[in-house]
């Protein structure tokens, strides 16, 4: 069984007992999250997909940890122009435990 939900501007496919990395959610560690934009649901051998979403579909889960990421390097860099620009970033996310998935 598993569902596929919206977080972030991004769709992630997830199904029960599985830890799921989204954009930062405003919230603390053991704290309730419930996804109410389901975009597709399937149990195994039937299939809802929604138009845009399934109004029937709920996916329960928890917040395990707020964090950020590895740093990633942006480095711009135009060739015999002496120009150079290094900056670092570290995204920040929020580490969700998938209890259920309601149908």
């Amino acid at each position: 069984m598993y569902a596929v939900v919206e977080s972030g501007g991004k769709q992630y496919r997830v199904e029960e007992g599985e830890t799921l990395r989204v954009e930062k959610l405003p919230g603390e560690i053991g704290q309730a999250i419930a996804f109410d934009s389901v975009l597709l649901f399937s149990d195994g051998e039937n299939m809802k997909i929604g138009q845009p979403v399934l109004s029937d579909v709920a996916v329960h889960g928890h917040i395990v940890e707020q964090g950020k990421a590895a740093k990633i390097i942006v480095f711009k860099y135009k060739r015999r122009k002496r120009f150079r620009r290094k900056q670092g970033h570290r995204q920040q996310f929020t580490a969700i435990k998938i209890d259920k998935i309601e149908a």
